[in-house]
């Protein structure tokens, strides 16, 4: 699981619903190399790893959003989250941002519904 860039908690539970915060394509530290495809990949890979560790998955999640450097990734990010999330399709935003820490392209944050588990 990767550390936070800030003072925050990656994820809390808040009864049946886990708030998961903005996850950056960081392995060992580092953003990986790759474009937005290979970082958003790896940010729904730590977004899942952070599920998983209060009893979630991906298929919990009823809602992302997406944060972009630039909206001319649009395209490519979209391709890396449907091979990411499969058949399922939480609601989603995806919005341009000035900038992201550590200069990363993408950034996803997400709310899962994982019911008794609290």
């Amino acid at each position: 699981m990767s550390t936070p860039v800030g003072p925050y908690t990656p994820v809390v539970r808040a009864g049946d619903w886990l708030i998961c915060s903005g996850q950056l394509g960081l392995r060992q530290g580092s953003l990986v190399a790759g474009g937005v495809a290979a970082q958003l990949t790896v940010a729904i890979d730590n977004l899942a790893e952070l599920l998983r560790s209060e009893g979630g998955a991906l298929a919990n999640v009823a809602k992302t959003t997406v944060f972009l450097s630039d909206m001319a990734d649009y395209a490519e990010m979209n391709d890396a989250y449907v091979e990411a999330f499969g058949d399922h399709r939480p609601a989603r935003s995806a919005v341009a941002v000035a900038g992201l820490p550590l200069g990363a392209l993408v950034e996803i944050e997400a709310w899962a519904h994982v019911p008794g588990q609290a």
